[in-house]
């Protein structure tokens, strides 16, 4: 990692959240170079970080060992034509963390042949380096290629790999779309905590507080969540009558339906993005 130049094209926040982990892990930021077409993004991020920076994605990339595509997906077609040259001659890892697109849309859309591309979904919580990040390697990365798209996700987070691309729609539906589920339903319990008589700041606190405590005792465990809720629900007590009416609400039909209508978005868009 040390002696690898890494190009960002799009200085967001994903790509932000990345160089602040790399940082973190002692990357030289003088091996960085992010481009960005707002100046102000580009200034903030030169004084943030000390990171190289242009305005030409072409130039940014010219030197790059790897190439990190953090542009938004409806743009990220244009992007790729402009940096067919410098690919094409250089052969860099090609790291793509935008959503939906598809390894054979962007070998093409990057000159074709043998480009070495790794997707990558990340999510929200990668700004505080907690986030999990869904890999998939085309046919072409090597060893070493695939090693070092996973020491710059894991900057921000926990990494897993799927060996099977259609895999990365169920990642999208469930951790890179998931964060907003979960607060979904601690906005559902401060809301009914409050109706039922709780000051709002008390009830924010105390969702907050137990969903933080709760990730943190399934992480920290080898058991199954379910061997956990077991553990927790005394027969005839609170937690028991607030589990029966969750089940009375089928929450499994529910939560099931969520993941395979969010999947088949990710499926529909990237058949768009792909016509594009």
């Amino acid at each position: 990692m040390k002696d690898v130049n890494i190009a960002f094209i799009g200085g967001g926040n994903m790509a932000t959240s990345l160089i602040g982990g790399l940082l973190a892990d002692h990357v030289s930021p003088a091996r960085l170079c992010v481009a960005d077409r707002d100046p102000a993004q580009r200034e903030h991020l030169a004084a943030q970080f000390g990171v190289r920076t242009s305005e030409d994605n072409a130039a940014c990339a010219e030197d790059a060992d790897v190439i990190v595509l953090a542009v938004k997906p409806q743009v990220l077609h244009e992007v790729c034509e402009a940096l067919t040259d410098s690919v094409q001659r250089k052969q860099p890892l090609v790291v793509s963390v935008a959503a939906g697109v598809r390894t054979d849309s962007l070998r093409r859309w990057l000159g074709g042949g043998d480009v070495a591309i790794v997707r990558a979904m990340p999510n929200t919580p990668a700004l505080l380096q907690s986030g999990a990040t869904g890999l998939y390697a085309c046919t072409g990365v090597s060893e070493e290629q695939r090693d070092l798209a996973e020491a710059i996700l894991r900057a921000t987070g926990l990494t897993l790999w799927v060996d099977d691309e259609a895999q990365m729609d169920i990642v999208t539906a469930l951790s890179g779309s998931g964060p907003a589920y979960f607060f979904r339903v601690m906005e559902g319990l401060e809301k009914a905590a409050t109706e039922l008589g709780l000051p709002a700041q008390t009830a924010r606190l105390l969702t907050l507080q137990t969903a933080l405590g709760a990730a943190r005792m399934a992480l920290e465990s080898s058991e199954p969540v379910a061997t956990l809720r077991k553990r927790v629900t005394s027969p005839g007590g609170t937690t028991e009558q607030g589990l029966k009416a969750m089940e009375a609400g089928d929450i499994d039909a529910l939560l099931g339906k969520v993941l395979k209508a969010a999947r088949d978005r990710s499926r529909e868009l990237a058949k768009l993005l792909d016509d594009t």
